[in-house]
């Protein structure tokens, strides 16, 4: 039976503000001809602190997870602007009930309540302990230093768990989304998930994903690393050898590197300067249906910058080093979405860990549709931008743009 929407938000807004018998609550999805709410997934649950209890909301995007605690009257505001958000669901757990609301086509509303067999008890607890992808204790962070042979995280190396545990999560929602829409092929015993990593330097995040999608997601997967340096071949091949994990290595160039198969998803996690552009040029040209790229370093448009006049009137940008900096790596990631998109990619940039644990945290998320940008609009922003600023991005010289 379907029922007015808005009078079975208010009935789910009463549950959820009830501290005494709230055990969580979820809204997710969204209502049919609405736009993507801000965030894609909200949880709530109260949570017992020091100044009393409070509601404690974590709403997800793509990448990420925000967690805020209201007191009981700022509890009613945040709640009331998340019931004016198009979710298509919400899940309310009570310790007697179970609610399940779903929003029809008509944008009616449809309520499952399910009755408990018996009252629950609830964890007011505030300090819990976070689900990680990889456990401390993984084989593969032993092997690689990252833990020590007690499987203990060491604690010069908290900095890089914590990077590879965030980007395990956008990898693994990544892969999802794009074999879910049909953007990357489902991977079968017989035919796996091809990934290739360039630049892959010790296979920190290598070793990470071929462990996490088998032994976790149980995917079929086959990574390859690619680094210039010898030393980095051998050492990830011993690796590999040690923990018994199908991976190849190979020592060359980014722009050289051949491939039996082309890959379904290409890494490129903070290659040097122009090696980035090198990795995105190579997925353009196998047309990698998945790519993921954490710039590095931007030298070549700096220089660009510190040799071309600045046009009026940004030179107050250029001015000041730190600014000039700054001012060339949103440029470099600017230009470098354009040119992916140019290219018949959907592309995001993204923040996949916190500046804390690395100050190179910006991600391009590209996936490949193969449809022309409609318009010329985004062609003529990049030719507009290029011309104005006298730049010449290495991608776009190497896409032939």
């Amino acid at each position: 039976m379907t029922e007015p929407l808005l009078r079975a938000l208010n009935r789910m807004r009463g549950l959820i503000l009830d501290p005494d018998a709230l055990v969580k609550a979820v809204a997710s999805g969204r209502q049919k001809g609405e736009e993507p709410p801000r965030w894609r997934r909200v949880e709530m649950r109260y949570v017992d602190l020091k100044a009393g209890r409070q509601l404690q909301i974590t709403t997800y995007d793509a990448t990420q997870a925000f967690t805020a605690n209201h007191d009981p009257e700022s509890a009613r505001q945040a709640v009331d602007e998340l019931i004016d958000l198009p979710f298509g669901h919400w899940n309310v757990s009570t310790t007697t009930e179970d609610h399940a609301l779903r929003v029809t086509k008509k944008l009616e509303a449809v309520v499952n309540t399910t009755p408990r067999t018996a009252p629950v008890e609830v964890s007011r607890g505030h300090d819990q302990p976070k689900a990680r992808l990889l456990p401390e204790d993984d084989p593969v962070f032993v092997a690689l230093g990252i833990s020590d042979k007690e499987g203990r995280l060491k604690p010069s190396r908290q900095a890089k768990y914590r990077q590879v545990e965030e980007f395990l999560r956008l990898l693994d929602s990544s892969v999802a989304d794009a074999i879910g829409k049909g953007h990357v092929r489902r991977p079968t015993a017989e035919d796996p998930l091809r990934i290739v990593d360039l630049g892959c330097g010790n296979g920190y995040l290598t070793f990470a994903a071929q462990r996490y999608l088998t032994s976790v997601r149980e995917l079929p997967v086959v990574v390859t690393g690619v680094d210039v340096k010898e030393q980095s071949r051998d050492h990830n091949s011993a690796v590999a050898a040690d923990l018994g994990i199908h991976a190849e290595f190979v020592a060359g160039t980014i722009s050289d590197v051949q491939l039996q198969q082309p890959p379904d998803v290409v890494l490129a996690l903070h290659a040097c300067d122009t090696a980035t552009d090198d990795a995105l040029a190579r997925a353009v040209g196998w047309e990698a249906p998945l790519v993921l790229a954490a710039p590095c370093c931007h030298h070549d448009i700096a220089a660009q910058l510190r040799k071309a006049p600045t046009p009026a009137p940004y030179a107050m940008l250029t001015r000041h080093g730190i600014l000039r900096e700054r001012l060339a790596d949103t440029l470099t990631d600017g230009l470098r979405a354009s040119l992916m998109r140019l290219s018949g990619y959907r592309v995001d940039v993204v923040q996949f860990v916190e500046s804390q644990h690395t100050p190179r945290n910006t991600m391009l998320r590209a996936v490949r549709t193969g449809a022309p940008v409609k318009g010329g609009s985004v062609r003529k922003e990049y030719d507009d931008l290029v011309t104005t600023w006298g730049l010449k991005p290495k991608l776009g010289e190497l896409l032939g743009a």
